[in-house]
């Protein structure tokens, strides 16, 4: 229990300390562009209520989740293919190189022009950013996997889907992990301005019109929305990987202790 609470206080000890420097700087503020936190915090419930999270936050919260749903089928699937074939991992890593090298919102105008204005291109979006740190995190675990271990399977003949289920993807899952938890901040980026052209709902497209109408508070509590839903993302993202990843926190901590 108090390694638990020492744990939360580390994790909300530093939001704390910036709202509450953050409330007492800005509350003589005068500027209409940056109003006292308090009246943002005012607005907050008159601005987002149960009508406007159904209207504008469900619609992103879907889009991501299509979105990080099928950059995670798509890298993994892909990564586990190239990392698993030297020869093909040698004729598309100049490719890889290059597209990675790309940054993810420049080809929100190109997806726009071959796909067209809606749900599909914000998707699309969406997955065009989140797809490159998990594909190529997964070809990486996929060929650092334990020579040794890759013997014994070929030893016991171990082979196709066994193999792959029970050696690779669980070899190389804690680099898949890290590439999943560094796309879902990017997939959360690219939903947002994947909604600041040609959208009609969602968190992006509010916070915009927001700023369009003049509506500052509302629109620094739209930020706030934000950042509510990446740090709640990010916690759920954490519970999930603890699960997933249980058997190798458990040897890490093992080792730690024999040491």
């Amino acid at each position: 229990m108090t390694r638990l609470l020492a744990r939360a206080g580390l994790v909300l000890g530093l939001p704390v300390i910036l709202l509450v420097t953050w409330w007492f700087a800005s509350a003589g503020s005068k500027s209409f562009y940056q109003p006292p936190l308090e009246t943002i915090v005012k607005v907050f419930p008159h601005t987002w209520t149960a009508e406007r999270f159904r209207v504008d936050v469900l619609p992103s919260l879907i889009r991501l989740f299509i979105g990080y749903g099928l950059a995670l089928l798509v890298g993994i699937g892909l990564g586990v293919l190239i990392g698993a074939n030297r020869r093909l991992r040698s004729l598309v890593e100049p490719i890889l190189e290059f597209l990675r090298a790309i940054p993810p919102p420049v080809l929100v105008p190109i997806l726009i022009l071959i796909a067209g204005i809606g749900n599909p291109t914000k998707v699309l979006v969406i997955v065009a950013g989140g797809i490159w740190p998990i594909l190529l995190n997964t070809v990486e675990g996929v060929r650092g996997v334990d020579e040794i271990l890759a013997d014994t399977c070929r030893s016991y003949r171990i082979h196709g889907w066994l193999r792959m289920r029970t050696f690779v993807l669980r070899a190389a899952s804690p680099q898949i992990v890290v590439g999943a938890r560094q796309a879902l901040s990017i997939c959360i980026i690219m939903m947002v301005i994947g909604e600041l052209l040609g959208a009609t709902d969602g968190l992006g497209y509010t916070v915009v019109e927001f700023q369009r109408g003049f509506q500052i508070p509302e629109m620094w509590s739209g930020v706030f929305v934000l950042g509510l839903l990446g740090v709640l993302l990010s916690l759920a993202f954490t519970l999930v990987e603890r699960r997933v990843l249980n058997w190798y926190h458990g040897a890490r901590a093992a080792e730690r202790s024999g040491r």
